[in-house]
């Protein structure tokens, strides 16, 4: 039997009283980072959900993965990193800006 891995949840992004703040550029580093998968497509395709069955799946195989939240809804996901694997899947439409 696999032991389950860990989730941590965070919010790369947020509204401030100065404005919309982003750490997108610090969801992997990418000079570490094996891969990194930028998902692009309209509202309601199913970029969240994706990211989401990756992250479950890979988490029941026993990996540690971070599910990014979105600031404006944070049922959604914006990201996910498997850790161990230096592997991220990021929902590359704006707002969520990242540059590589």
């Amino acid at each position: 039997m696999t032991t389950k891995g860990k989730i941590k949840r965070l919010f790369p992004g947020g509204n401030t009283s100065v404005g919309f703040f982003s750490y997108y550029n610090y969801v992997i580093n990418l000079k570490e980072a094996n891969r990194v998968y930028l998902l692009k497509g309209g509202p309601g395709v199913g970029k969240s959900h994706l990211m989401k069955k990756i992250g479950n799946d890979m988490v029941e195989s026993g990996y540690d993965v971070e599910f990014h939240h979105c600031s404006a809804d944070p049922e959604s996901i914006d990201a996910v990193v498997i850790t161990t694997l230096k592997i991220a899947i990021i929902d590359g439409t704006s707002p969520h800006v990242a540059v590589f």
